[in-house]
């Protein structure tokens, strides 16, 4: 992969040619934001808008033609995010701004694609009925409404988790190629601030009580939280020099033992806002 950043690199016409080539060809299109966002740190908004207008013709064709808006919002939100790394070099502001995005892309997808999300809602009233007809029989006419409101946020949520990781991407190819241990000082010491941290615990928490879509409101604002609860997972094991199988065993674990195990995260997440849990913690040796 980092050879494939350092040739994007080499000059406008490979940096598009990498970037509208992965977006055109099915389930690459995480490759060709990537290089986007890797421009834009690079070297600044405007070429990577330039960079980023060839990755926009075949996300756009994937979500007209082929009725697909994955690469579309996935490639908006990380310009964005990316924007606002580079501007604001906070993490914090770059996940609040992907939050944002998610919420607001949870309500244009049922207005800029009405039949994706009438397929959907059709294919998860069946389930339900087929497979769980006491959920839908206690819903009742409500089903429908709650299926496209759980459909639309998943989505959402989906694309931003996507923009996130891809944006963790751009800036680890950018440290790898231009500041190498950047990224990994920079990821290990991320931590939210308290007012962060409690605006994301008060939102996921009085959505309900508002009447807001909770599962869209709680995947925008668990990811700041699941992002800084990693990251200080991440600091503690490179502290520590442990090993990386201790980051893979985590991982596998945050797999099988999912949500409990993202629930702890996210608590971590939040503790870790007041306590500073890697301020406290003495080292023994420089960070992984």
């Amino acid at each position: 992969m980092r050879a494939l950043a350092q040739f994007a690199m080499r000059g406008p016409l490979q940096a598009s040619g990498v970037a509208a080539v992965t977006t055109a060809v099915p389930l690459l299109f995480w490759i060709g934001a990537a290089v986007v966002g890797l421009v834009i740190l690079r070297l600044g908004i405007s070429q990577g808008l330039n960079i980023g207008l060839w990755a926009l013709l075949p996300a756009l064709g994937w979500s007209w033609l082929g009725n697909d808006p994955t690469a579309l919002f996935v490639l908006i939100q990380v310009v964005l995010m990316v924007s606002v790394l580079r501007l604001s070099v906070s993490w914090e502001k770059t996940l609040l701004t992907g939050s944002g995005l998610a919420l607001a892309t949870g309500v244009l997808l049922p207005a800029l694609f009405p039949q994706l999300l009438n397929d959907l809602v059709a294919t998860g009233v069946a389930f339900y009925q087929q497979y769980n007809p006491e959920v839908a029989g206690e819903l009742g006419g409500r089903l429908e409404s709650v299926v496209a409101q759980v459909m639309s946020a998943s989505m959402a949520g989906t694309y931003l988790l996507i923009a996130v990781a891809v944006t963790l991407l751009a800036r680890s190819w950018q440290s790898g190629l231009y500041n190498p241990g950047g990224f990994r000082a920079e990821f290990h010491g991320l931590r939210l601030s308290r007012p962060v941290a409690v605006l994301c615990v008060a939102v996921m928490f009085g959505a309900p009580l508002l009447g807001l879509n909770s599962v869209l409101v709680g995947w925008a604002a668990a990811v700041p939280l699941m992002i800084a609860g990693l990251a200080l997972i991440h600091g503690m094991i490179g502290a520590r020099n442990m090993s990386i199988q201790w980051l893979v065993l985590f991982y596998i674990a945050l797999v099988l033992l999912s949500p409990s195990l993202m629930l702890l995260l996210l608590i971590l997440a939040f503790v870790d806002s007041w306590l500073d849990f890697r301020g406290r913690f003495n080292p023994s040796g420089p960070a992984e």
